[in-house]
């Protein structure tokens, strides 16, 4: 008997034994293929010396010490090497243990921002339906996915949520006509109706991940968004700890847009998986302007040097090897590629994604998009059928109306050879055959 209590309840999981480029293998002698990098996490690959010796070498040299009281060089001089990167202007980097946390810092850093400034009415945060931005109660007070909220609905309900940037089916009632417009209006009427001067950030993911599956907004959605928050003096907050460090097949998917937002929140791909880590990264100008008044904030693990250092090595991996180019040329041609494969299945509505952030969505009639019933278990029967074929995909489920609906979501590796590529395409295509 196991003294684990496990992610998952349903089954009995097999035990990883090691892991190399695109492939994981098991104590039984299985081999997967990782199609998702894990939870769209490994972008350059399992067992990278590189990253494994840069563990190595900062264990050899400071274990644990705490940010309160010691920086470490690492720290350093991986923020000097990112921040021109990052699309934010003086950055700051506020380093920490993963996307949640970084969320959490995000948010707490634009309640610092408004009271520093004198405006203590700013506690508002904005943030999208069927959004996902961690499982902190504050992060996932700023998530509008209600499956995951409904456990915890009593402890939630401070935040307020603007509708999706979801163009598969999209709110806009002249739909694709003027989104763009449609949607900062939305947020602006939002705005205006909630007390004065109460609103303190907007958040949301550049493209929107799990929980609507590589969903890419309208191209006006981004500057539209932007301008009614400026007008409007709060703050942006760019949820990029899927969409960052080259998924999109940009640096950041704010890139896309020419956005710059005030807040820039990582996670995930910041070290490929190899060790905890992420960020929240402000705006010389919050900073500055925080500064003056103090944060009130930590964690234990944050501005650590251990998670810098794999972060570091991934950053030069990503640069070196032109990774982030790479991955959008190989995102073009999964996308591509997929697209001829499941053409003639008529339960695939829609594929889309950015870069290497792939999204398929699963329907029961493609000519109204109408959903699957939950109880189908479409999405559930796709993934194990290609997980019996030794292909691992990531998926979510109830994104329509919180019980319907079946995505799945590819997020290979950036490292993913042409044979691996074909061959995933093959094998997703196979899965969901199986099922249709």
């Amino acid at each position: 008997m196991s003294h684990v209590f496990p992610r998952v309840l349903d089954r009995d999981l097999p035990e990883a034994v090691a892991a190399e480029g695109a492939w994981i293998i098991t104590a039984d002698g299985g081999r997967f293929l990782d199609g998702a990098g894990g939870a769209i996490v490994v972008n350059v690959g399992h067992g990278e010396r590189a990253v494994i010796e840069a563990i190595e070498a900062q264990l050899a040299r400071t274990q644990y010490v705490h940010g309160t009281m010691f920086t470490t060089g690492v720290l350093e001089a991986y923020a000097d090497d990112l921040a021109p990167l990052l699309p934010l202007d003086d950055a700051r980097l506020y380093p920490v243990s993963g996307g949640s946390e970084a969320v959490e810092t995000a948010l707490k850093l634009a309640r610092a921002y408004h009271l520093a400034r004198g405006e203590e009415s700013r506690f508002v945060v904005i943030g999208r339906r069927s959004a996902y931005h961690g499982n902190t109660l504050g992060a996932l007070d700023a998530s509008g996915k209600e499956p995951l909220r409904k456990p915890y609905t009593p402890w939630l309900g401070r935040f307020l949520h603007a509708p999706a940037a979801y163009e598969y089916r999209c709110e806009n009632p002249q739909h694709p006509d003027s989104c763009g417009a449609w949607h900062a209006g939305e947020l602006e009427r939002m705005i205006s109706q909630a007390p004065p001067n109460s609103v303190a950030a907007f958040i949301a993911e550049p493209v929107a991940g799990a929980t609507l599956g590589a969903a890419v907004p309208c191209e006006d959605y981004w500057p539209s968004i932007v301008d009614v928050c400026r007008r409007h003096g709060v703050l942006v907050i760019a949820d990029e700890v899927m969409t960052g460090m080259g998924r999109t097949g940009r640096w950041f998917g704010v890139e896309h847009w020419d956005v710059r937002p005030d807040i820039l929140t990582a996670g995930k791909g910041t070290t490929s998986g190899y060790v905890p880590f992420g960020f929240a990264a402000a705006s010389g100008e919050v900073f500055e302007t925080v500064s003056t008044t103090g944060f009130v904030h930590g964690f234990t693990w944050s501005h650590n040097g251990l998670g810098a250092a794999a972060a570091g090595a991934v950053l030069r991996l990503l640069r070196d090897r032109d990774l982030v180019a790479r991955s959008a040329s190989l995102g073009d041609r999964l996308r591509t590629d997929l697209v001829a494969a499941l053409a003639d299945l008529p339960i695939v509505g829609d594929v889309r994604g950015l870069g290497t952030m792939i999204g398929i969505e699963l329907v029961r009639d493609p000519e109204t998009n109408e959903p699957f019933a939950r109880t189908d278990r479409v999405t559930e029967r796709v993934v194990t059928a290609a997980r019996e074929a030794g292909l691992l995909l990531y998926s979510s489920t109830g994104h329509v109306d919180g019980r319907d609906g079946d995505l799945l979501m590819l997020g290979p590796p950036f490292v993913l050879t042409d044979d691996d590529s074909a061959e995933l395409v093959a094998r997703t295509a196979a899965a969901v055959r199986s099922v249709a």
